[in-house]
């Protein structure tokens, strides 16, 4: 989930033709957990193959990275590795949301409160292992780079950013900035029309760009204090403080300068705060990935989507020929340099 954050930030709104020729790194869990939200039937089941294993995920990656390269952008796909041990409170809270939302769902269902289940179904949302492998295959068989992290996914793409391998890093949540990525991009993969959640109302949702130096000057704060703002909310790390939202937060750190004395003032704590704080500043990275976008496998995809999990054979090869012809058009420009 991140740091709820947003409300402070300048967001620019654009188009995929403006992030043409740009690569982009993206924050790969973040991103499939948004296709097994989103990617359901009405009555909010996933979409699952014969064998009643869930494919929605997959069918995110086909369709909607199929857009990003036909509109000329080279995504990155950046896995988390190990998180950090002071995340686990975190971890096991998720855990009990989406077991606690399944349970609500299945009640809802059996009421014939559609519209609830289909909320419930959304939260209770899970992406396992085998989810993960998956994903990597079919990305790729469609030519698109991995990155392994060795721990937070969104901290390896925003190093990224910073070396330069990257003109962005592409997350729903706003941790890259705390984690120095200059330029961060919203709403990559779920661009459309979107219904509002118990209202008959759709918005446009469009990509929308963060600039790290533009949000800093207008809040008249530095990195590391934008990480204390970002502690005083709330962040995978830390509960917030109390009463504490994002004004109030960026309040405090223009009174007092620092987390430390916010903390003082308030008399209240985080525990392992000078950990949680490095790990913004210098999280663990990896160099030992290599960018290459390749052509896409047509006699993989298909056996892998049609042959196993069910896929229309019709729908796939469409998307095969799009690629092809993304492919092509893009000349599968390189960075043909190992790290």
């Amino acid at each position: 989930m991140g740091t709820d954050i947003g409300e402070l930030l300048e967001k620019t709104p654009v188009e995929l033709s403006d992030l043409s020729n740009k690569i982009v790194a993206v924050d790969a869990y973040n991103t499939l957990y948004q296709f097994l939200s989103i990617i359901r039937q009405r009555d909010g089941t996933p979409l699952k193959d014969s064998k009643g294993r869930v494919t929605s995920h997959l069918s995110g990656l086909l369709y909607r990275f199929t857009n990003l390269l036909e509109a000329g952008i080279r995504p990155i796909m950046v896995f988390d590795g190990k998180p950090p041990s002071f995340k686990s409170g975190t971890l096991d809270e998720r855990r009990k949301i989406r077991e606690e939302a399944a349970v609500k769902r299945d009640e809802a269902k059996a009421a014939g409160l559609m519209e609830e289940a289909y909320k419930y179904a959304q939260a209770s949302s899970s992406l396992e292992p085998g989810m993960v492998d998956d994903s990597k295959r079919l990305l790729e068989y469609m030519g698109i780079p991995i990155v392994n992290a060795p721990s937070e996914g969104e901290a390896q793409a925003a190093y990224m950013v910073i070396k330069g391998d990257a003109d962005y890093s592409a997350s729903q949540d706003y941790d890259s900035l705390l984690f120095g990525a200059s330029r961060v991009v919203r709403n990559l993969t779920i661009t459309g029309k979107r219904k509002l959640p118990r209202k008959n109302i759709y918005v446009e949702v469009r990509p929308e760009i963060v600039n790290l130096e533009e949000t800093l000057e207008k809040l008249e704060v530095d990195r590391k204090q934008l990480i204390d703002v970002a502690m005083c909310v709330g962040t995978d790390y830390n509960p917030g403080l109390d009463k504490v939202g994002p004004k109030t937060a960026i309040k405090l750190v223009h009174e007092h300068g620092n987390i430390e004395d916010i903390l003082k003032a308030k008399d209240q704590f985080i525990e392992d705060l000078d950990e949680k704080k490095a790990f913004f500043l210098s999280p663990p990275v990896t160099d030992e990935y290599q960018l290459i976008w390749n052509p896409p496998d047509k006699e993989k995809i298909v056996s892998f989507l049609c042959g196993e999990h069910n896929f229309s054979e019709e729908r796939v090869l469409k998307a095969i020929e799009r690629l092809e012809a993304a492919a092509k058009k893009s000349g599968q420009k390189t960075l043909d340099q190992w790290f």
